[in-house]
């Protein structure tokens, strides 16, 4: 998924701009593209809305994969390390009417953690998979220093596809999910390229789709996103005259974990989850706490 601290940052950008940027997106809401607040509807959504196998985004409990690349950070003009660690749990929590898959994701920059987020998805009865809201917490010096959360259905925010059932070149754009400020979530994506090659140091993967990730009203700034058939993200780049963060990221390690190895990481995600009450009461302490998904 795409990250906060991993987007080019516009302080420097105008009050103007960044005014439509917002505005933008309030009126992509009220056209009612795919992916807008009209598009997510509780009836499409059944008892099977955590398991998610959708081909180019499966989300397999259990499921953990490792991306190793770099990026050009903030007010900095030489390139820095970066890793994800991402994993899937066997958690789910109820977000907007909805069962949702818990998603546990850490962000590491020059060998220092700087988010540790989880996350939640859900696939519709036509195979779209849903982002419903994200729980993050963002670090300096090993201290949490902001925790952005949004979640569908609270303060204005609501959910967006994190990937289409049939995603085809030259289909509508749509958005990844909504929140007002102060969080102003606001990203965007459509189909680039299908049918592609992509070598990655796991594997080369055939059949890649791409994704391109953009802000409404911020031109010339690009995120890529690779999937691969059954495996889902594999590679991330950009495009764009004016990105500036030139974030590159690939899938070094994909694996199954045992079970000790998943239940820590349940309790790890689980944490996250109580920590997430005390500090966003009046957004997430609306929602009911994460629990073990049943086996399907």
């Amino acid at each position: 998924m795409r990250k906060r601290n991993l987007t080019v940052i516009l302080g420097l950008i105008s009050c103007f701009v960044m005014f439509s940027a917002v505005a933008g997106a309030a009126q992509t809401q009220s056209k009612g593209l795919t992916g807008s607040a009209k598009d997510f509807q509780r009836a499409k959504f059944d008892k099977s809305s955590p398991y998610i196998t959708n081909k180019y985004l499966p989300l397999k409990p259990g499921t953990k994969l490792i991306y190793k690349g770099s990026a050009i950070p903030e007010d900095q003009k030489t390139r820095v390390k970066r890793r994800v660690v991402t994993t899937v749990t066997d958690l789910s929590k109820w977000i907007d009417g909805v069962r949702t898959l818990v998603i546990w994701e850490k962000d590491y920059t020059a060998g220092e953690l700087g988010e540790s987020e989880i996350a939640y998805f859900a696939q519709d009865k036509a195979g779209n998979v849903w982002l419903l809201g994200e729980y993050p917490e963002e670090y300096e010096k090993r201290k949490v220093v902001d925790a952005p959360t949004w979640i569908s259905g609270q303060k204005g925010a609501h959910a967006g596809i994190a990937m289409l059932a049939n995603p085809k070149v030259g289909s509508p754009d749509y958005a990844q999910g909504f929140a007002p400020p102060p969080v102003e979530f606001i990203d965007r994506a459509r189909v680039y390229k299908k049918g592609q090659k992509t070598c990655v140091p796991v594997k080369c993967y055939t059949n890649v789709l791409v994704i391109e990730e953009f802000e409404q009203g911020v031109p010339g700034v690009f995120h890529l996103k690779y999937y691969a058939p059954k495996v889902g993200l594999v590679k991330v780049g950009w495009r764009g005259a004016n990105e500036e963060e030139k974030e590159t990221l690939a899938l070094v390690k994909r694996q199954q974990l045992s079970s000790k190895e998943l239940a820590n990481a349940r309790k790890s995600a689980l944490n996250l989850d109580n920590r997430a009450y005390k500090r966003s009461a009046d957004v997430y302490g609306k929602t009911p706490p994460a629990k073990p998904l049943k086996k399907k």
